[in-house]
Formats: C-alpha cells, structure tokens, sequence
C-alpha cells in the first residue's frame, strides 16, 4: 500500500508540474483534502464521545447515581470518581500508581504544537512572498517542533509504563489514555512525514507563490493535528 501512495502521489506531483491540472482539479484537490480532514474529525469526534459517555455516564451509573445504577460498590474499595484506574483483581490487572499531571510533559507538549501551527503559519506566508529562504527556515523548524513532540510523548509513554504502572491494562482510564494520545501520535507521524516531504520539494524548487496546494494541504492537516491536541490536552490531562 505504501508503494502504491508514493506511486500516486509522485504521478501527481509530476503531472501538476508539467501544467496538466486545471482550476477544475484543483479545486477536486482542496474538496478532497477538506473531506479527509473531515472523516478524521469524525474519528476523533467517536474517541471523545466515548470519553464523554465513560465520565458522564458510565462511571456515576456504576457508583450507584441515577435510576440505572446498581450498586454502589462493586469490589472492595471501588470508587465511581474519573480518572477510574482501580480494578477487581490487581494482580491480573495492576493498577496504576497515579495518572499523568497535565502540567509536565503533557504542556510542554502543548506549547511545541502550538508553536509548530505559527513557524508553519509563517512557512507559509513566506511562500506567497516568494521568500525561499525564509519558507526554509521556518519549515526546518516546523519539522523539527513535531519531532520534538513525538520525543516527548516516547518519553511520557515509557514514565507511565515504567513508574506510574499505567498500561493498556490499567482499566478504562489506561485504554482511554493510549487510544486517544497513541491515534494522535500517529497523525502526528504522518503530518510530520507530510511535513517533510514538503521541505524535500521546496528544496528541488517546487511550489510557486501561485501555485503550492501541496504545501497548502500538509498545513491543512498540521493544523488539525494541532486543534485536536489541543482538545486532549484539555479532556485527558486537565479535566
């Protein structure tokens, strides 16, 4: 499959130098992409309805609130309040120590990604100034805040593993943890590559300040990246 994508992509990035695509298909192009961005929306949108639902819902039904619940006490020292990172049987499933504080990792996390959104911002615009040099720079350093944060978020996985005993095992919270950050850092990786990939054609001199829907479309999706952490950062750190 990987081969095939680099296949298509280099076709089309070989036809649009060669003048082939009309407005007409760029505009296919920009709907394309808007719709992608979209059906990822919609998967972070199910990630985060049922976060909603297991802190809203789930967890007070089990402690015994409202006409669903039914029992206030399903195991000894059970306790219906979120983060829920007890469980039944410790030795299968060990519970973690503690949760991870928002104010660490986790925000210094939050300040290269926002920070990455404005130097690709400012890539950008250098762009349609026909500024190369400067497009360069501030690309490098897009690229290199995104490798930043996929550093930081190894190291916040292996503290969490390694000293907190936070696991996939960890009951609801370590599943909802690593699902919603993990699906993140792989849109992070793919942006990043995206990203990268960019920086290799500038440097082979493609995109014109007219013409670059391809730089246009990887900010596109790093932005989304960006608005969607900023989401987590909020829901699984601070709340």
């Amino acid at each position: 499959m990987i081969y095939m994508l680099f296949g298509w992509f280099g076709s089309v990035i070989k036809e649009s130098r060669s003048g082939l695509y009309s407005p007409q298909m760029d505009r296919s192009f920009r709907w394309g992409m808007s719709w992608f961005i979209f059906s990822e929306v919609m998967f972070f949108g199910a990630f985060f309805g049922a976060l909603f639902y297991t802190r809203m819902f789930a967890v007070p039904w089990l402690g015994g609130e409202g006409d669903r619940g039914s029992s206030n006490m399903l195991w000894e020292g059970f306790q219906a309040t979120w983060p829920l990172i007890n469980n039944p049987d410790p030795e299968a499933y060990p519970a973690a120590e503690s949760v991870i504080g928002a104010w660490g990792l986790p925000l210094v996390n939050t300040i290269l990604l926002v920070t990455s959104s404005l130097t690709v911002t400012v890539a950008h615009h250098a762009l349609k100034a026909n500024h190369r040099k400067k497009l360069k720079i501030w690309l490098a350093a897009t690229i290199m805040l995104a490798l930043g944060f996929l550093f930081l978020q190894a190291e916040e996985y292996m503290h969490a593993y390694e000293e907190l005993g936070l696991t996939l095992q960890s009951g609801i919270y370590g599943t909802t943890f690593f699902m919603l950050t993990g699906f993140h850092g792989v849109h992070v990786m793919l942006g990043t590559l995206m990203l990268s990939i960019m920086f290799i054609r500038i440097n082979k001199g493609h995109f014109t300040s007219d013409n670059h829907f391809g730089f246009e479309a990887a900010s596109w999706y790093w932005h989304f990246v960006d608005v969607i952490w900023l989401g987590l950062f909020v829901f699984v750190y601070v709340l």
